[in-house]
């Protein structure tokens, strides 16, 4: 995750006066005609063979189930176990789960998925997972392509390439242990059992499709960025010295869920003192002092989209001269950014307008 420090306060009160305010953002986004039409650009995109999405699997210990993000965004469904198969040949979803009434009900969902999964899941056909194998088999002989995802699945709290790149290193390459991902490892098991065809990665096809946000998602990422916001201003309102980090970080994730948010799009990252110097620093563990200045990044993940909010803010709710200086520094560098940033422009074309702005303002940008 690409993390944003100081992010003025004024401009979250601003957002979060621009929104509606809402106690309660209770339910959550499932629609099948949103699903279809994600289904059917991907089916554009592989319009010579069908792509294959291994859901998550039951958590190994008492913990609630999320199901994996890309598995989610095409089919809605977080039954654990689950495989989806989108056809680009055939122009058909088929979902294969096997789940009991009780499981159901164990899991939140509705008994319907288990008595009329068609129409609650909008799929065009819905199998026990038991007959995967077979379909698969048949379906080989009329292609000579199947598509999956071969980065590592995206769970709650993580990120899909920071996920893989952990895993290689302390797993696959490890001469200890030399396990494949799950996701390489069923790549592999499709190699074996069907050496005749190709197994290419669509992860960058599912990346790229997930880039563009539809109306529907936008009024997520909105509702998930007002709960973030508010949890930002009560946690503020709430600081002050000798406030141990690990309160104010659980002041966060109460308001995220009191308002609907069900996770947190990534542990709460708290600096003050001498933890500044460690961008992703989550572990709670100080007292604010008298003078502190803290750095809170954090956000909630509401129905499977998350906001990522930074705030900058001094313990005492009082700035000494110094911490005003170089937080309106930051505000300043961040709008020049964000004023800079168009079709067209590179990175380092927005460096170097930073990088006049900082002479401007009679600070040495090498220094």
């Amino acid at each position: 995750m690409h993390k944003r420090y100081a992010v003025s306060v004024a401009a979250l009160l601003v957002l979060l006066a621009a929104q509606s305010s809402q106690s309660s953002f209770a339910g959550k986004f499932h629609d099948n005609s949103e699903n279809a039409a994600r289904r059917a650009r991907l089916m554009e995109r592989i319009p010579d063979g069908a792509a294959i999405f291994l859901g998550a699997t039951t958590p190994a210990s008492d913990r609630r189930f999320f199901q994996n993000n890309d598995f989610y965004y095409f089919s809605g469904v977080e039954v654990p176990n689950a495989i989806l198969v989108i056809d680009g040949m055939k122009k058909e979803s088929v979902l294969f789960f096997t789940l009991s009434e009780d499981g159901a009900r164990g899991e939140g969902l509705p008994v319907e998925l288990v008595s009329n999964p068609v129409e609650v899941t909008g799929m065009e056909r819905v199998l026990p997972i038991d007959e995967f194998a077979s379909y698969l088999s048949g379906l080989s002989q009329q292609t000579a392509t199947f598509y999956t995802p071969f980065k590592s699945e995206e769970l709650s709290r993580e990120n899909t390439s920071e996920k893989f790149g952990a895993l290689q290193r302390t797993m696959t390459e490890n001469p200890w242990d030399g396990r494949l991902t799950r996701e390489l490892q069923f790549v592999e098991r499709l190699r074996e059992n069907f050496p005749r065809l190709t197994v290419k990665d669509c992860s960058p096809i599912v990346w790229d499709l997930r880039k563009i946000k539809s109306p529907a998602e936008v009024e997520l990422l909105r509702r998930a960025a007002r709960i973030g916001v508010e949890a930002h201003m009560t946690l503020m309102k709430e600081t002050r010295p000798e406030t141990p980090e690990y309160e104010l970080a659980a002041v966060f994730e109460y308001t995220c869920k009191r308002l609907g948010a069900k996770e947190l799009a990534y542990y709460i990252i708290l600096m003050s003192g001498r933890n500044h110097a460690y961008g992703h620093y989550h572990i709670h563990d100080r007292v604010l002092k008298e003078g502190d200045f803290v750095i809170l990044d954090a956000g909630p993940d509401y129905g499977y989209y998350n906001a990522d909010i930074s705030t900058s803010f001094p313990a005492s709710g009082k700035f000494s001269p110094r911490q005003r200086e170089l937080y309106e520094l930051a505000c300043g560098i961040r709008q020049t950014c964000l004023t800079n940033y168009r079709p067209g422009i590179t990175l380092r074309d927005v460096g170097e307008k930073v990088r006049q702005y900082l002479v401007e303002h009679g600070y040495d940008p090498d220094d």
